[in-house]
């Protein structure tokens, strides 16, 4: 092992499954990317490629009893948090065996026993569930925590806000992570918001903050340990900013005319996550090339593995409607 290799955090095992699951949300994006273009899915779709180090480099901390709300753009945060990836794909396809029997779709995937509480289509409205979640691990007493995943759009929304001043009061062991991707849907993140960094917001509520760079996977899962110790510790919340950069639009079909000329070019050339990792790891000699690309073909194939049972499973039936209304106790 070589002084470079020392320095980083995680060990070689540890480093093949974040590569590999990086690679996944990158891969069931793109394909997502090709089949709704071709009609195949129904509903609507969010891509989060370009966004994979945040994700995992957050989600590797937690375990199932942790629980986390996403966004409508989830896809990454179920695969990050460990939910079964042909059941997703299923959900977004909206069959029978999805993750939600195909009652959900893209912007609804939840997975109550790893934690995933869901994605969500409504704007900020993850922050306010986190902070029940929280409260609730904080009355188990069994350090569990909660994290809560919002744009930067997002962040404006009064529900966020009330949310850090909750978790301030209650003290709730709950992380408000911003994945900051520089636009809220359309709009520059510089236009419509006035402080310079969410950290100097997350300061008004008595709450610490940091800023990281959301394209290094390394800095993220570093900044994202401190502040989930933390919690889990008994010291409240906290706010992590995540500067990342989306590779498609808000949504599928946005024909991006807000973005500068070859700004996407640009983006993909030096700012791809995966390239980042992949070149740093190599270069600390903690994995080869060849260990890399054996698990993008690995993946490939579970991708496309999942479009095809996705593809092959029923429709819900029309009596589906009447199940899951109600919880049982």
């Amino acid at each position: 092992m070589t002084s470079q290799s020392a320095s980083l955090p995680l060990g070689h095992r540890e480093l093949l499954d974040c590569y590999r699951r990086m690679r996944t949300i990158r891969e069931f994006e793109e394909r997502l990317h090709v089949d709704f273009s071709r009609g195949d899915i129904p509903g609507f779709v969010h891509l989060y490629a370009g966004e994979e180090a945040a994700g995992v480099g957050i989600l590797h901390h937690l375990h199932d009893g942790d629980r986390i709300a996403s966004t409508h753009r989830g896809h990454g945060h179920c695969i990050a948090k460990g939910v079964d990836v042909i059941g997703m794909m299923k959900e977004i396809y909206g069959k029978t065996g999805g993750s939600c029997n195909g009652k959900g779709g893209s912007m609804h995937i939840a997975d109550l026993s790893k934690g995933m509480m869901g994605a969500n289509g409504i704007l900020g409205a993850g922050a306010p569930l986190i902070c029940g979640a929280a409260l609730a691990a904080k009355f188990r007493g069994k350090g569990e925590v909660g994290i809560t995943f919002a744009g930067d759009g997002a962040s404006n929304q009064g529900t966020f806000l009330e949310s850090l001043n909750l978790a301030a009061v209650w003290n709730l062991p709950v992380i408000f992570v911003i994945e900051n991707n520089g636009y809220a849907e359309a709009t520059s993140r510089d236009y419509a918001t006035a402080v310079d960094s969410y950290v100097d917001r997350a300061a008004g509520f008595g709450i610490p903050g940091v800023t990281v760079d959301g394209t290094d996977f390394f800095a993220v899962h570093e900044a994202a340990g401190e502040v989930i110790r933390r919690a889990r510790e008994g010291g409240g919340p906290s706010l992590l900013e995540c500067k990342m950069v989306r590779f498609y639009g808000h949504f599928e079909g946005d024909a991006q005319t807000y973005r500068a000329s070859g700004e996407l070019d640009e983006i993909r050339a030096n700012r791809d996550c995966l390239k980042i990792f992949a070149a740093r790891v190599i270069e600390a000699e903690v994995l080869t090339r060849a260990e890399l690309e054996a698990i993008d073909h690995e993946v490939g194939a579970l991708i496309e593995r999942a479009v095809q049972e996705a593809k092959a499973a029923p429709l819900p039936k029309p009596a589906d409607l009447l199940t899951d209304v109600y919880v049982k106790y």
